[in-house]
């Protein structure tokens, strides 16, 4: 049997812990293969992080978080089975390898179970600027908050109330490996600010809210800057009132627009596919969005909050254009999932990386105002309520917050509403993508203007 050894690894730098990490995973992997198993994985991952909110001035609430974890899958053939630890002694690891092949000794048999083709596994690991630690005390956080919250309740003394502010900084890393000669892992950080002001009183109050992320703190934008814009953003809601019923040409704000992005994925994604729960089933090489319309994956943008140099299971990512003309030319896949639809793993095992949605008619002119006066009169989406997507069929309804746009200027505020339409008609009917661009997590867009939704209101 391989040997290993107690480790105590909370107290070392992220350099040491990750030398030491990959002798665990090393050791865990060897001893899974000595007690019969015919492959295994094994990752181990450890991170800290510090949330800070406060409210009225005060602090609230003061989080500090640390894990580690061992997570440890073995196969038998095309048996699986997986087991997890937070304790790094010698006892401990053998005792999860034991269960997890346990497991794995009796579970039904599963073809498409198995590690990743050894050819399809990363070789390369190029830095790409993913950790950046920011050395904030609690005190520090709590300013920085503080500043938020205030600077928004200065805007105007309509802003009445705040549901509070809040710092976050986490960092971690990690060490992935398997038995078909796959060792690596790296660090990384993200970083948030947030404030979410109320105006009004009584019965006519609104609140909106504004954040900032991003893994390099330096990148994060100012306190002030986020409260004013929050408060900005909670003033203009004052107006809301609801509108008649109709069908009009719909504007998603950039925000708002990366949820449609993530639905598409979501309908491309290698688990909805090989159980028939998408509406996008079969439509590889097909037209699924507007001729103008490109989405592209890049996972080596340097510090980039969907880059990674492999995917969740070690396969190596890539560069690729997913939509091209409209034209779907790649899904998300994992290896289980390609196995299922007898394809090959696209290295999405864990999500996307980096996506970006772009129309070829975009100008860089055509910032949120010039979107506004392409719509010209209609309706303008800044949140979206509860859930309403039925992806088997692409039927889409949602509650919706926004603002009625008359010849391309904001009119009003706009409540208690529902927008209606199905999501395979709303991509094909896009007719422009704005330049005012925003990241958030993996996925960056502008804003998206719809042809024609279904509006119910009064």
């Amino acid at each position: 049997m391989a040997s290993m050894s107690v480790s105590n690894t909370s107290n070392l730098p992220i350099q040491e812990n990750q030398a030491r990490f990959r002798e665990l995973v090393q050791q865990t992997l060897d001893y899974a293969r000595s007690i019969g198993a015919s492959d295994a994985a094994a990752e181990i991952s450890e991170s800290r992080g510090l949330s800070v909110s406060v409210r009225k001035q005060d602090i609230e609430t003061v989080e500090q978080t640390q894990d580690r974890s061992l997570d440890v899958t073995v196969y038998s053939g095309n048996k699986r089975g997986s087991a997890s630890t937070s304790d790094f002694s010698e006892q401990a690891l053998r005792e999860t390898v034991d269960a997890a092949w346990h497991i794995a000794r009796y579970t039904a048999e599963d073809p498409a179970a198995g590690l990743p083709e050894q050819e399809l596994l990363a070789t390369e690991f190029p830095d790409l600027q993913l950790h950046y630690p920011w050395l904030i005390s609690t005190d520090e956080a709590a300013a920085l908050a503080i500043e938020a919250e205030s600077a928004a309740r200065r805007v105007d003394k309509r802003i009445t109330n705040t549901d509070g502010a809040s710092v976050g900084t986490f960092e971690g890393h990690f060490v992935l490996g398997n038995s078909r000669g796959f060792l690596a892992g790296y660090p990384y950080s993200r970083h948030s600010l947030s404030v979410a002001p109320i105006a009004g009183r009584g019965s006519s109050m609104q609140r909106d809210y504004w954040y900032t992320s991003d893994r390099d703190p330096a990148k994060l934008s100012s306190a002030t800057e986020v409260g004013r814009y929050a408060a900005e953003r909670t003033l203009s809601r004052l107006s809301a009132r609801r509108i008649k019923t109709g069908r009009f040409p719909v504007l998603f704000e950039a925000p708002v627009a990366v949820g449609l992005l993530g639905a598409f994925v979501q309908a491309t994604s290698g688990g909805a596919l090989y159980r028939k729960a998408s509406f996008l089933l079969d439509s590889l090489g097909k037209s699924v969005m507007a001729d103008h319309i490109d989405l592209t994956e890049n996972p080596y943008i340097p510090g980039g909050m969907g880059s990674s140099p492999f995917d969740d299971e070690g396969v190596r990512t890539q560069a690729r254009k997913v939509l091209d003309g409209g034209v779907l030319r790649g899904y998300f896949l994992s290896s289980y999932t390609a196995r299922k639809l007898n394809m090959t793993t696209t290295g999405n095992a864990g999500g996307s990386h980096n996506l970006v949605l772009s129309s070829r008619q975009t100008q860089p002119d055509h910032d949120f105002a010039a979107m506004l006066r392409t719509m010209g009169t209609g309706f303008l989406v800044t949140e979206l309520i509860g859930q309403g997507v039925n992806y088997v069929t692409g039927d889409y309804s949602r509650g919706a917050f926004g603002y009625w746009v008359q010849d391309g200027v904001i009119q009003h505020a706009v409540e208690e509403v529902t927008i209606a339409g199905n999501l395979a008609e709303m991509f094909q009917q896009i007719v422009a993508i704005g330049a005012d661009r925003i990241t958030r997590g993996s996925k960056t867009t502008g804003s998206i203007l719809i042809e024609q939704m279904s509006i119910a209101g009064l």
